[in-house]
């Protein structure tokens, strides 16, 4: 990795776990299911990727309460949602 990283001048040097890490967060940014980047990573399920990745997918909160919110029969709604803010 040294003589990689020499090449294409990186600077400091970055091991295989920290690549591992940059593609697993870029992955999560860029919508890539969460189950898929687990899979990837060699996990048998996501919890690890979500424990350490989740935070970084902007519809993640959103995506797992629409998929297991009880529907109760309503297809429109006049809900607006909200806009994250930075606190």
């Amino acid at each position: 990795m040294t003589d990689a990283c020499a090449a294409a001048k990186i600077n400091p040097v970055i091991g295989f776990h920290g690549l591992r890490h940059t593609w697993a967060s870029l992955a999560v940014m860029n919508g890539m299911p969460l189950l898929v980047v687990a899979a990837q990573l060699g996990h048998t399920d996501t919890r690890m990727v979500e424990k350490h990745y989740g935070h970084l997918s902007k519809s993640y909160i959103a995506d797992a309460v629409r998929a297991g919110a009880p529907r109760f029969g309503i297809e429109d709604t006049n809900v607006v949602p909200m806009e994250a803010t930075n606190v």
